[in-house]
């Protein structure tokens, strides 16, 4: 029988398959996803100089919450319509949102593409869930540590704890049942299957103070 790390090892496997990403990182959401990616490319790597985040105006609201937890600013962008569709990039930041795209040879190299499985829209429908897409080797084993409160992958009997982290891991659970779920994205060729992008409407966050009044 196989430990829950060999399960969400062979889901992440799955994933680096489809999508083309040399390394995945399992996680319990996106939200936390989009977090760690900032958190890491601010705190650790260093490479984000500025401390504005710009995202479209229309775009999820944890979006704008997670780039606020990581000690930045939010800026916000004009689109036109309701609606954004697909990906797109947190400037300033090597970070995708990637929650409306899941398709076969979707990683950007030299980013940090952040997915979802959760909601009733998404192409890949785990009942919670998403994922850091990564060709970053040392990013990787930072996320894998950062998901597991700062632990290896290990019983916590046999860790030495020198590394803080968050409670952000995908439940063994969802990813023995992503395993499943991964045959809808393969023809019967064994070629994999392309998704469109999704579109879907947001409210336009930029008219809330709250995203604001920290960084006055």
């Amino acid at each position: 029988m196989k430990n829950i790390y060999e399960v969400t090892d062979e889901f992440e496997r799955h994933l680096c398959n489809y999508t083309g990403s040399k390394h995945v990182i399992t996680l319990d959401n996106a939200s936390n996803a989009i977090f760690l990616a900032l958190y890491y490319e601010k705190n650790i790597a260093k490479r984000i100089t500025t401390n504005t985040i710009s995202i479209p105006e229309r775009t999820y609201p944890s979006v704008p919450c997670e780039i606020i937890h990581a000690d930045l600013k939010v800026d916000f962008e004009k689109v036109d319509g309701k609606t954004i569709t697909g990906a797109y990039n947190l400037k300033g930041s090597r970070v995708y949102d990637s929650a409306l795209r899941f398709t076969a040879d979707m990683f950007i190299p030299n980013t940090h593409m952040c997915i979802s499985f959760t909601g009733p829209y998404k192409h890949f429908k785990l009942s919670k869930g998403g994922a850091i897409l990564t060709d970053d080797y040392d990013a990787n084993l930072w996320f894998r540590r950062a998901r597991y409160s700062g632990r290896r992958e290990c019983s916590y009997h046999d860790d030495n704890f020198d590394m803080l982290g968050w409670n952000f891991y995908m439940m063994p659970e969802l990813a023995a049942r992503g395993i499943l779920l991964m045959n809808q994205f393969y023809n019967v060729d064994g070629s994999k299957k392309k998704n469109d992008d999704l579109t879907l409407p947001y409210p336009n966050l930029s008219k809330f103070k709250v995203y604001q009044k920290n960084h006055e």
